[in-house]
């Protein structure tokens, strides 16, 4: 082979950026493959470069035998033939020797055509290779093409040695592409495949305006100013919060530049897109208030630390702009900040300032009120006055409303100043509802009972009246209550004056019908649990000033 050879190496290498060692051993796995292809094998095949690449030899290996003991051609050569060649005129029988072929006249066509396919393959293989190990590198990094086609909304973009894909996903759609246009974008993933080697290019990360940004604001790149955290909504809005690592760099005035000649080469990079640079501040509120630019913040509420949860206040005529398209400025502002940020106006928060704390988060956060059924759960009462109710049997809110002043009065261990604030905690707190009476029965029966008892005033049973015989002589009425008959009394917890320690001390003996209480004896009733000799002295009084024991007459046989 001539020097044409060496140019077409060098060729290739230029062209496809695969080296000269590659390409040689390309050419050599051709050969060999042609020589395979000729002999069945390639085990004493062997190919040989000059030194400047400008020629390539390839040679059989062969063993000398006798003339007629010549049993393979590829492997054996018979003395006679190998004397020819004038650098084996000393060769003896045993001796292994080089064979030059010439691959024009021991190759046949489909020989030939093997070792064309086979280098081809090879040179795309490496190809392939070498630009995977190359682009993959560069993942993150930008690059300039030019628009080569479009198919099905993806763009193949022209980058030299090979293309790029611009997905519709990862297009603005602010942008508009023609052929031949300039694309500059970043390389977002390199994959290999069986189809071939795909780089994916993409102009819609946040990471790509923070790979322009470092173009065109050296402080950026040099890691003078850091960039704390940047959100995109790609084609309308990015917001980037900077700090500066030295006191005398401003970091968003670096950032705009002379009269806003920096941030306005970003912007045309992106077609229009709104950018808004802000200063990062570790304080919550200021870099709340920062972030919710353009719109201006009156004062930041901080709602719920450990949640996250913040209140902006924002004056009426900036409610709209602080908000956003679509609540597009906010939802950035979430995102750059990592709090949930709620916008309200003064008037809005003055309404809600109008019930107490633990409502207006509820009503912010859709909470509800839970209905309270026991005393502890009584707003504002103290824990003294709740431990002495709970003593004296008093936990369920119903059976506070139900007792009288008189009968907490009658209580232990609360004061006159304890009654009344207990009065006014059920007055703020409790609303009573009153249900109506069960319509009465137009001829009620007379309840007949073995042992009646009849109080006075309140009478606890009244004696059964006979049919037949005249109504026995009543005695008058006591005073203030003429022409109306006293209650009857079953219950020993209605009794008048009963303090409402010793009605749960009865109740809890099982001691609740009046009829038994009366019947006991004092030292009976000096043996129910959970009653002093004083409760008992109380109690045998109240019996005393309250019921009359009437016993019914003999009916006659």
């Amino acid at each position: 082979m001539s020097s044409e050879m060496a140019l077409a190496i060098r060729q290739i290498v230029q062209e496809r950026g695969i080296s000269e060692e590659l390409v040689m051993s390309t050419i050599e796995d051709a050969l060999l493959a042609a020589y395979k292809r000729k002999n069945g094998t390639v085990d004493n095949a062997v190919v040989r470069f000059a030194d400047d690449a400008t020629s390539v030899s390839i040679f059989a290996q062969k063993k000398i035998v006798p003339d007629r003991e010549v049993e393979d051609q590829a492997l054996e050569i018979s003395l006679t033939e190998a004397l020819k060649y004038p650098d084996c005129r000393d060769a003896e029988l045993g001796d292994e020797m080089l064979v030059p072929i010439d691959p024009r006249k021991d190759f046949d066509r489909v020989s030939i055509q093997t070792a064309k396919q086979k280098a081809r393959q090879s040179l795309r293989e490496i190809q392939k290779d070498t630009l995977y190990s190359e682009f993959k590198d560069r993942e993150g990094e930008l690059i300039v093409g030019y628009y080569q086609r479009e198919r099905n909304a993806t763009i193949f973009v022209d980058l030299g040695r090979t293309e790029g894909i611009l997905p519709r996903r990862y297009q603005s759609p602010r942008e508009i592409y023609r052929p031949n246009d300039r694309v500059r974008a970043m390389i977002y993933e390199v994959e290999k495949s069986d189809l071939g080697l795909q780089i994916i290019l993409t102009r819609t990360h946040t990471e790509f305006v923070k790979k322009i940004f470092e173009l065109e604001v050296p402080e950026i790149y040099d890691r003078t100013i850091e960039i704390h955290k940047m959100v995109r909504e790609p084609g309308y809005r990015t917001k980037m919060s900077v700090y500066s690592t030295r006191d005398d760099v401003d970091p968003v005035g670096a950032c705009v530049g002379m009269r806003g000649v920096r941030i306005q080469t970003v912007v045309r990079e992106l077609e229009g897109e709104k950018i808004d640079v802000l200063r990062y501040d570790p304080d919550v509120r200021s870099f709340i208030t920062e972030a919710l630019k353009p719109a201006e913040v009156e004062q930041v509420i901080v709602l719920d630390e450990a949640k996250r949860q913040a209140l902006a206040v924002v004056p009426e005529s900036q409610f709209s702009l602080a908000i956003g398209k679509q609540g597009l400025n906010v939802r950035l502002a979430n995102r750059l900040t990592d709090w949930s940020i709620d916008v309200r106006t003064r008037a809005q928060v003055n309404e809600m300032e109008r019930a107490d704390s633990r409502s207006a988060a509820e009503a912010l956060f859709g909470g509800a009120q839970e209905e309270i059924t026991e005393v502890a759960q009584l707003p504002g009462i103290a824990p003294r006055v709740t431990a002495a109710l709970k003593a004296a049997g008093v936990e369920l809110l119903e059976t506070l409303v139900a007792m009288s002043a008189e009968q907490l009065r009658a209580l232990p261990d609360l004061s006159e100043q304890d009654v009344g604030d207990l009065r006014k905690l059920i007055e703020e707190n409790v609303e009573i509802v009153e249900e109506e009476p069960p319509p009465a029965d137009p001829a009620p029966e007379p309840e007949v009972e073995e042992a009646p008892v009849a109080a006075a005033p309140l009478p606890v049973a009244a004696a059964p009246a006979e049919p037949e015989a005249p109504a026995a002589p009543q005695e008058a009425p006591a005073a203030g209550e003429a022409g109306e008959e006293p209650a009857e009394v079953v219950l020993a917890s209605e009794l008048p004056g009963l303090p409402a320690g010793i009605a749960a001390a009865l109740k809890a003996a099982g001691l609740d019908d009046v009829v038994e209480v009366v019947s006991m004896t004092e030292a009976q009733l000096g043996a129910v649990e959970g009653l002093s000799s004083e409760d008992v002295t109380t109690l045998l009084r109240i019996i005393e000033e309250n019921v009359e024991v009437v016993e019914e007459d003999e009916e006659s046989a």
